[in-house]
């Protein structure tokens, strides 16, 4: 969400910039916001006067009663009687207009930096750069849900028995894999620096208006019935809720949290051939980091916050490249975004595995999470950033360390995790 003063100074700008994500239909909601604003800021202006008034009258009151003016004093009473109905009914209009112009403010795509490349969709978004050399073997790479079922690693009719589409059973060195991977992020994270936390894994909903849009809200959010609570689709929502309505002192900044979680998304939608198997699947758990800081500091931290995700992967001898997201695949609330992709040697291209995000101020003004600093208080900056999200990140693993024998290679780094096992067979 954008300041308001910034709407109202900036109003073409605001437009320009829903124009670059190609959201005309929001053109009219800046206008709308402006007259709302104005009425709002009129309404205030009155209150304040009758309140300045209604205390200039009180102490006019007190002298009549001093002096006996008992007639006059009760005049002066009915005025403030009369001032007190008309302060109601403008408190109660401020309240009302409030909540409009908050509403409309929550659906205006925040300002995104002068980087991003102006595009329709992800189709165009722009490559930054290849790390490591893709690799295509002279043997044929099977789905990988065909491997680890060769490797007695997963069984998805009795999830399907039991939990329906978009569920899964890790079985043996598969499961085993799979663990290694989340406690190799994390440890990877903490020698980073960050501070390891395990969060809420349901948070209520001002949290989830705080750092999401409504529509993402609704595509991914699974509400738990009759409490006001939300089964998380990312533990970047929980730890960024970690500090709503709070005023962080300038010097404990920034603040840097790696979590673990389980994450759970409805996934809307049919997604193709290439999405069935584990690649988009209602329930999995997910390495993530993120990033409280000053503003000015954001562009920095943005930089090292992808960076990581890529030496991780690298790290486990997975060929990534990074993605800048243009302005039309933008989520409402970022500034800037770039996705990780990993190579797969079976479909001889590059699939997202992990998404980068600077939000500028948004979520923390939703969130009313401010800073103290030496003259003035201020709204932080917030970014996240996938560490590593299994699933995915087994596909990757699998295809990139399968040998022609149908064994998986254990790179070296991630023996210890593995109890020392060189090989999967």
């Amino acid at each position: 969400m954008i300041d308001i003063k910034y709407l109202r100074e900036n109003p073409d700008a605001v437009k320009e910039n829903i124009k670059k994500k190609f959201q005309e239909n929001k053109l009219d909601l800046v206008d709308e916001v402006i007259a709302l604003d104005a009425e709002s800021r009129k309404a205030k202006q009155e209150a304040d006067d009758l309140r300045a008034s209604r205390n200039k009258i009180s102490k006019e009151i007190g002298v009549l009663m001093a002096q006996g003016k008992k007639e006059e004093a009760e005049k002066k009473k009915a005025e403030v009687a009369s001032n007190a109905k008309r302060l109601e009914e403008l408190e109660e209009k401020e309240k009302k207009l409030e909540e409009e112009i908050t509403k409309i403010m929550m659906v205006i795509p925040n300002i995104i930096d002068p980087s991003v490349p102006i595009g329709k969709d992800d189709t165009e978004n722009v490559e930054i750069k290849k790390y490591g050399e893709p690799v295509v073997p002279d043997f044929e790479i099977p789905y990988h849900t065909d491997i680890m079922e060769k490797l007695n690693g997963i069984d998805l009719d009795s999830a399907r028995k039991v939990a329906g589409n978009g569920f899964y059973y890790l079985m043996g060195d598969i499961a085993r894999l799979h663990s290694a991977v989340i406690s190799y992020a994390r440890d990877f994270m903490i020698g980073r620096g960050f501070t390891y936390c395990v969060p809420p894994f349901m948070i209520r909903s001002n949290v989830v208006t705080g750092v999401m849009s409504f529509a993402e809200m609704d595509a991914m959010m699974y509400k738990i019935e009759g409490e006001d609570l939300y089964l998380i689709g990312t533990s970047e929502h929980s730890m960024i809720g970690k500090f709503i309505d709070t005023i962080i002192p300038e010097v404990e900044l920034p603040k840097t949290l790696t979590s673990y979680s389980p994450c759970f998304r409805k996934e809307k939608g049919a997604h193709g051939l290439e999405e069935r198997g584990v690649y988009r699947i209602h329930q999995f758990e997910k390495q993530e980091m993120i990033v409280v800081c000053k503003p000015e500091e954001s562009p920095v931290w943005f930089e090292k916050l992808w960076q990581n995700t890529v030496d991780l992967f690298r790290s486990l001898d997975i060929p990534v490249r990074t993605i800048e997201c243009c302005s039309g695949d933008l989520a409402d609330l970022k500034v800037k975004s770039y996705d990780v992709e990993a190579w797969s040697p079976r479909q001889k291209k590059y699939f997202e595995v992990g998404s980068c995000s600077n939000l500028g101020d948004a979520q923390a003004r939703r969130l009313k999470i401010r800073v103290n600093g030496e003259k003035t208080k201020y709204y932080a900056h917030t970014l996240n950033n996938t560490v590593v999200a299994p699933p995915r990140m087994l596909i990757a693993f699998l295809e990139n360390n399968l040998q022609a024998d149908g064994s998986v290679r254990i790179p070296e780094i991630l023996q210890p995790y593995m109890g020392g096992q060189k090989i999967i067979r």
